[in-house]
Order: structure tokens, then C-alpha cells, then sequence
């Protein structure tokens, strides 16, 4: 009996230092900062799917802050923040990006090939923006926009008076943008909107780009991951994942898509990181 009690004290003890050393080991780990926009559907999805990378996978803590974009850039080159991976460049942050360019460091392309335009369902006969002249009538001669003001809005005006279009542009929001699009779907009717990848709503639906050959709309963008340059140093193993990933616009729209049916951007981000664990996989190797 004294044996057992020897052996079972013994066992108690190894599996006491071995919980204290992963405790420790736990604790060595510096919590990380990320900075996401919060009113932007991919910069919410690429963050929290980030995030649970680098806790369930790697084994930080992680603070999510959302923050304006200026904010978000200025905390990265301070340190306040950790990380961002919603650097839209070369031209949506292009400013933010040159003020602070000595203060962070890129670690890579998260989502290539960003882009805004005027979008159209896939069973509409226009292919380019000039098209849609001739088919204005399909479109009750309107476009139908978001909010006032915002860049994409601009961006629209302008190619309204470069193509000479007879169409009109109305303000809404997002959502009702949204909205618009699912009534036009659910009946086939045409519309034009104004978008953008990465987007949920390419995930939900058929939609295609209208060409636009003057190019009033800009090239492609890439959405990256900027750091600020302590992060090397204190995370590597999680600059090491960071550099590494980057995902496509099917895999970001499914997430997209799941927070705007509801679901809690932890859980989507969760949900889909269990479902796909070869693709994390590469990310982590």
C-alpha cells in the first residue's frame, strides 16, 4: 500500500510540473492586438479567422479592437496595436500607408486582387459600363448606390459623366443596397450596383464585374497584413503563420456570408477554421 501511495504521489507530481510548465508556457506568450474596421464585412472576417488561428492553433491570447482606418494605422506604427490585416494598397490606404511606412512592416498579401466597380447580376445582357446605355431601360434608368459620399459613390458620378450614361445615381446604404439586390435576384430583374470584392454577396449570388475600359474604377488592389516591426521579435511563431496566409474570394465570402445570416464573427471564424483543417495546415506549416 505505502508503494501505491509513493507511485501515486509520484504520477501526481509529473502531471502537477507538467500542467505548470504548460501553464508557463501559456504565459510566456505575449497577448497580441489586432486592429479591424469594424463596418467593413472582410476586414471582420479575415481578422477573427486570423485570431482563432493564433489562439486555438498557436496558443496566444488575442484582443480584438475594432478602430477607424487612420486609427488602426497610426496604433500599428506606435504599437498599440500588434497587427492589422485590412491594409487596402495600393491606393484605398495609400496615404495612411506613406505617413507610416518606416514605423510598420508588410508581412504579406492576405487577398489579392481587391477590386471596385459596378456590378450586375449574371443574367443581365450588359457586359461593360458602356452597355448600359442601351439597356438603361432595363435598369429603370438608376443605379442603385449606398451611402453618399463614400468613395465607391465618387468613383460612380465620375463614370456616369465619362460613359455619358442616362442613368441616375440613388443614394441608400449598404444593407438597402443589399436588399435591392435581393429582390432584383429573387425575381431576375436587372440592376446595377455599385461593388466590391471581397463581398458576401458574391458568395450568395451569381454577380460579374461590368468591364470598364476607361478604367475609372482603378486596377485590382491586395489587401495585407502590416505589423509593427516588434512583433518579429516578441511572436515569431505567429509572424511565421501571418506571412503565410492568404485566402481566396470564395473562402472569405463563405465567412462573410455566414456573420451576415447571423452568426457571431468568433463562431463563423471558428466554424470555418474546423471545417477546413488541411488549408490551415499549409498556413501553420
Amino acid at each position: 500500500m505505502r508503494i501505491f501511495k509513493t507511485r501515486c504521489l509520484q504520477a501526481l507530481g509529473v502531471a502537477t510540473l507538467a500542467l505548470g510548465m504548460s501553464s508557463a508556457m501559456a504565459a510566456d506568450k505575449p497577448e497580441l492586438k489586432i486592429g479591424f474596421v469594424n463596418g467593413w464585412d472582410d476586414s471582420v472576417a479575415t481578422s477573427h479567422v486570423a485570431a482563432e488561428i493564433l489562439q486555438s492553433k498557436l496558443g496566444y491570447s488575442v484582443k480584438m479592437l475594432p478602430v477607424e482606418p487612420a486609427i488602426m494605422w497610426n496604433g500599428v506604427a506606435r504599437g498599440d496595436l500588434d497587427i492589422t490585416l485590412s491594409a487596402w494598397l495600393p491606393v484605398t490606404h495609400g496615404e495612411y500607408y506613406a505617413k507610416v511606412k518606416d514605423k510598420v512592416e508588410t508581412l504579406g498579401t492576405n487577398y489579392d486582387g481587391a477590386k471596385i466597380g459596378l456590378v450586375v447580376p449574371d443574367y443581365v445582357k450588359a457586359k461593360s459600363i458602356a452597355d448600359l446605355n442601351t439597356y438603361a431601360k432595363d435598369f429603370n434608368g438608376q443605379i442603385t448606390g449606398i451611402d453618399a459620399g463614400a468613395g465607391i459613390m465618387v468613383r460612380t458620378e465620375e463614370a456616369i459623366k465619362v460613359y455619358k450614361l442616362d442613368l441616375k445615381l440613388l443614394s441608400s446604404s449598404g444593407p438597402a443596397m443589399a436588399s435591392a439586390l435581393a429582390r432584383a435576384e429573387k425575381s431576375q430583374k436587372a440592376i446595377v450596383v455599385p461593388g466590391w470584392v471581397p463581398h458576401w454577396m458574391f458568395a450568395k449570388w451569381n454577380l460579374r464585374f461590368l468591364d470598364d475600359p476607361q478604367n475609372v474604377f482603378g486596377d485590382a488592389e491586395h489587401v495585407d497584413t502590416v505589423a509593427n516591426p516588434s512583433l518579429k521579435d516578441k511572436a515569431p511563431e505567429a509572424v511565421a503563420f501571418l506571412n503565410k496566409f492568404n485566402w481566396n474570394s470564395a473562402e472569405i465570402g463563405a465567412v462573410m456570408l455566414a456573420v451576415r445570416e447571423g452568426a457571431k464573427p468568433e463562431a463563423a471564424a471558428k466554424d470555418w477554421v474546423a471545417k477546413h483543417p488541411e488549408r490551415v495546415a499549409q498556413w501553420l506549416k
